[in-house]
């Protein structure tokens, strides 16, 4: 529909009306109005049609509201066939086109708390409630794929896509693959014959990192976002491979309903939250206890604001949140626009996606010897976070993306809030951009790169590179290894610029009194730093064994080699056979121990560790748990959510281990037992949902384990 060309005219034009100041003339308004009209539609097309936008959520609202504030301004600019006077379309010519019952219309956006008070002062103008208070619906704006569904008879008829908000694709085989979707609901209770519904298709985060997981197994393209697989799955052309994605489906509206005669029966439920609760009863998937009725807009906006703040934890990605008037009399006083309803507003989150320039990629050296590239871009803010670095994680990534010096970058924060960079926007590089050239030397030592043929990074293999020298140090202190408080990154590196450390042994002869002459430090920092090394030197040995940067070699495993040995260096006398009678203990972590402990300069280190203090011998924590048969949680699970009142959390799992339970870290089939807190979130909510899952409070663990 576009050639490249006129693709880099657009999304050039888009960067200047962004930027540009509103028009004061008619005639340059006109202007303007016709030019955000043409790079509208160009990037509706990329977005709803291809599913590859150039451009960022945020950025496409803020140039859409420029056009509608100019139409407002100036409506001789406005055009027909503007793209304020019509939904935004996803149509294609692969699947039959259906139409709506009623109009699917956008909705407008808000995106702090004076545009909510706007909102708020509109409705009331519409609907003449001058003072009196005006009740609010509030439920997540879910980041996935808008559908309908149709029922006839008390049965599943149509299912079909948004499309142009007026037709849409028939997607109904898909929809029925999807559990979510009762095949038959008894609208008959109600009157109704016939009945249309809105819903969001989605993916569960953690369901989404398994597909992807199974994807990069397979060899095939790993999905950007759980909404590209969501929608690309309610498309599919077969059934099957649609119902591999595990959709789920939350109706939001009930959009249409009528009698056998034609009549209208949406009067029987006065409130949108009514309905809701109607169609919950009906056993459709609707918002639950992440929806509410506010009593006006103040509480309105503490509740998105606190549905902002904990988005993350949320199992599903949303955007943001809807506000809708609550009340149905008022939803038609208030009316529409021919774009959205009046009487319902979208507060969006802050923008997690955005476009950036690749200006230079640094490469960092790990404690292994492993080279990660890092691309250095124009700082951009991220969900009210400036990002100017983010990991291109390997050459392999690179190549995968074909991301080039100079690109313009599609940048996510994804929800465990590490920038990502999700696509290079290939469309609009000019001939400028260059090829990331990965180094075939160490940046530091300069040593020649060496990559095992079945792992993905090129690492240094000079265990004396400086780079790697001081990782390794940084993590034998951090809390994962030998968790010495007051030591950390800066301190080590300190440290290590003086002179006085050049191998972790180095950390257990430090001179305090030198330390407490440093600016910053002091006779009380040196001496509690001193008593924190005293006390790492107790640690029992599987920290000692996860704290020497052995490749592969992570807690784990640590602790299954400490439960075997009753003095450190024992490993270095072990043959791969020994290593592969553990249980969980594989060729390649029992090459690389070997490989460590057949170093006689690391068997050395171990030796002067040892003579300065350094426990290297087996301790009661390193010792496998004896767990009788009839222990109290013999062979359960459990897991730990919410806040415990008289314990904390290491202690809590430490008691269930004694009692035979095993601690996981996530609410699933596998869970036999769920200890709640103060504040519990979604894990209580999943384990509810699951049925199968013991719930207990603090109190009731601790009488269980003491039994």
């Amino acid at each position: 529909m576009y050639s490249p060309d006129e693709q880099k005219t657009l999304d050039h034009l888009s960067r200047q009306l962004l930027a540009a100041t509103p028009p004061v003339a008619p005639a340059d308004a006109v202007a303007m109005a016709a030019s955000l009209g043409d790079v509208i539609r160009f990037h509706e097309y990329r977005y709803y049609v291809l599913h590859d936008p150039v451009i960022s959520d945020f950025e496409y609202d803020q140039l859409y509201k420029k056009l509608q504030t100019l139409e407002e301004a100036f409506p001789e600019a406005r055009m027909e066939d503007s793209p304020t006077s019509r939904v935004s379309s996803d149509l294609t010519s692969d699947l039959p086109e259906v139409t709506h019952l009623t109009p699917m219309l956008s909705l407008d956006n808000s995106y702090d708390e004076a545009d909510l008070l706007e909102f708020d002062r509109q409705v009331r103008k519409l609907t003449d409630m001058g003072d009196s208070p005006i009740a609010y619906a509030v439920e997540p704006k879910y980041d996935g794929g808008t559908i309908t569904l149709v029922y006839e008879g008390d049965r599943l008829t149509r299912s079909a896509t948004r499309g142009d908000g007026v037709r849409g694709e028939e997607i109904t085989a898909n929809a029925r693959t999807i559990r979510s979707i009762p095949l038959k609901a008894e609208f008959s209770r109600y009157g109704i014959h016939r009945a249309e519904l809105r819903g969001e298709a989605i993916i569960r985060k953690d369901h989404f990192l398994q597909i992807n997981a199974r994807r990069e197994e397979q060899d095939l393209p790993l999905f950007a976002n759980p909404r590209n697989a969501a929608t690309g799955g309610l498309r599919m052309k077969d059934p099957k491979e649609a119902a591999e994605r595990g959709l789920d489906v939350f109706v939001y509206q009930l959009g249409f309903a009528q009698d056998g005669q034609g009549n209208d029966q949406l009067d029987q439920f006065p409130t949108h939250h009514q309905a809701l609760d109607t169609l919950a009863a009906l056993g459709f998937k609707v918002p639950a206890g992440e929806r509410t009725v506010c009593r006006d807009i103040h509480e309105v906006v503490a509740f998105c604001e606190s549905w902002a703040a904990k988005r993350d934890t949320y199992p599903y990605e949303i955007d943001g949140m809807v506000v809708k008037v609550d009340r149905r009399d008022l939803q038609e006083i208030c009316g529409y626009t021919s774009h959205h309803p009046r009487w319902a507003i979208a507060f969006k989150f802050k923008a997690r996606q955005a476009t950036s320039k690749l200006i230079d990629v640094d490469y960092q050296v790990g404690k292994i010897g492993s080279i990660t590239p890092v691309a250095k871009i124009e700082p951009v803010q991220l969900a009210g976070v400036t990002v100017s670095s983010v990991s291109l994680h390997n050459e392999d990534f690179i190549k995968g993306k074909d991301i080039r010096l100079g690109d313009t970058v599609l940048v996510e924060r994804a929800g465990d809030v590490i920038p990502y960079i999700v696509k290079p926007l290939a469309d609009l590089r000019d001939g400028s951009e260059q090829a990331i050239i990965f180094p075939t030397t160490c940046p530091v030592c300069h040593t020649p790169l060496f990559r095992e043929p079945d792992e993905a990074a090129w690492r240094c293999v000079n265990a004396e590179c400086e780079a790697q020298i001081k990782q390794r140090m940084i993590f034998h202190v951090s809390k994962d290894a030998m968790d010495i408080d007051g030591l950390g990154r800066s301190q080590v590196e300190r440290f290590y610029d003086l002179g006085w450390v050049r191998h972790i042994v180095d950390l257990y002869r430090l001179d305090y009194d030198r330390i407490a002459e440093l600016d910053g430090f002091g006779k009380k920092s040196a001496d509690n730093l001193h008593k924190a090394i005293d006390k790492a030197k107790a640690n029992p040995i599987h920290r000692l064994l996860h704290s020497l940067s052995i490749h592969h070699l992570g807690k784990k495993a640590s602790k299954l080699l400490a439960a075997e040995v009753g003095h450190v260096l024992e490993l270095k006398d072990w043959d791969e056979e020994r290593y592969l009678q553990i249980k969980d203990i594989g060729p390649i972590v029992a090459r690389n121990v070997m490989a460590f402990f057949g170093q006689p300069d690391n068997v050395a280190l171990l030796e002067e560790m040892e003579a300065l203090g350094v426990n290297l011998t087996q301790t009661e924590e390193d010792r496998p748990r004896a767990i009788a048969a009839d222990a109290p949680l013999a062979g359960k699970t459990i897991l730990f959510t919410g806040t415990l009142e008289k314990m904390g959390r290491k202690e809590a799992q430490e008691l269930a281990e004694q009692a035979g339970a095993k601690p996981i870290s996530a609410v699933s089939g596998n869970l036999d037992i769920l200890v709640v807190g103060a504040n519990a979130g979604s894990k209580l909510k999943k384990a509810q949902a699951l049925g199968t899952v013991q719930i207990l409070t603090e109190d009731e663990f601790l009488t269980l384990v003491s039994s």
